[in-house]
């Protein structure tokens, strides 16, 4: 028996050269269907049937977080009534590897009578599909990946990849920025990533400050009950510096006597600071790259509150 190891780099490496293949099977059809779909004032239907009904669930999901609005139509359902999805101004894409499956055959021709526009990604370009389908993507593949080449593994990694380019294509024409993508993905760290604002998060916190006069017993007080590990040092309303537990230490290995000790004796002068208004994500690049965990929170040039990298955790964007 084969290395399984071998076994799997052999699989691989098929998949790897079908996609790659895909490049040289692109025809001006690729164009012709982007532009179609972005002068549309309809929905993208997509259908298949077995496998194929899997990767088209899949690219829906991608057209739709993209920018693209798309239904999934499962060819067997769409002719025993689920037809009806498809209104006037939609287009149609069906995938298939034979293009000749019966459910894909009675299918066709009712999309064809109401007359709405259809794509076949399909892998066999002679097959009854193809030469029904307004435009053609050509998924062709020369083997699968399975030894006997019966199960779709090849083709419908390249049904895959066609659906993305077609979704990437489709988004960069559009301009589809982050700030959109951050609409279509309000939870998880994803859209937290694109949509959380410093501000939404250090207003769970307290806002840690003491004068730049203030004796160190103050500012230890001040740290320990704000549970930041740090606070701002002001001067008449304006922050000047700040002080971390890390300076806390290392005052008290060279100062051990502290009575005579001013918070603007240790403070960090002008310290590196966030706007409420920042996303949080470009707080924690900040730290990161500053190698600090606490960052005073301005708005309008006035220190309003403190974010710790702790809040950033917490909100799983790491």
């Amino acid at each position: 028996m084969k290395n399984i190891e071998d076994i799997a780099r052999q699989v691989i490496d098929t998949e790897a050269n079908s996609i790659l293949g895909l490049k040289e099977l692109l025809t001006d059809d690729f164009t012709k269907v982007v532009e179609l779909i972005l002068k549309s004032k309809g929905n993208v239907i997509v259908s298949g049937i077995g496998k194929s009904a899997n990767i088209a669930q899949k690219i829906v999901a991608t057209l739709n977080s993209t920018g693209t609005t798309a239904v999934f139509m499962h060819a067997a359902d769409a002719i025993h009534g689920d037809l009806g999805i498809i209104r006037d101004e939609d287009i149609v894409i069906i995938i298939s590897k034979s293009g000749e499956t019966p459910e894909i055959k009675v299918l066709t021709p009712l999309i064809k009578i109401r007359k709405n526009k259809l794509i076949a990604i399909v892998g066999n370009t002679k097959s009854y599909l193809a030469a029904e389908a307004d435009y053609i993507l050509n998924t062709t593949v020369p083997h699968e990946a399975c030894p006997n080449n019966l199960a779709p593994t090849a083709s419908t990694t390249a049904q895959l990849v066609m659906g993305d380019a077609l979704a990437i294509a489709l988004l960069k024409c559009r301009g589809f920025s982050s700030e959109d993508f951050a609409r279509f993905h309000p939870g998880g760290a994803l859209g937290k990533r694109l949509y959380l604002r410093v501000g939404d998060v250090c207003i769970k916190n307290a806002v840690p400050s003491v004068n730049e006069d203030d004796i160190m017993t103050k500012v230890i007080i001040e740290i320990s009950e704000k549970l930041l590990g740090a606070t701002a040092v002001m001067r008449n309303g304006e922050l000047i510096g700040i002080i971390t537990d890390g300076d806390l230490r290392r005052m008290l290995m060279k100062h051990p006597n502290i009575e005579e000790i001013k918070a603007h004796d240790i403070m960090t002068k002008n310290p590196k600071t966030i706007n409420k208004n920042d996303l949080v994500v470009n707080a924690l690049e900040l730290m990161q790259n500053k190698s600090i965990t606490q960052l005073p929170v301005m708005e309008d040039g006035n220190y309003v509150g403190m974010i710790h990298i702790h809040d950033i955790i917490k909100e799983g964007i790491i």
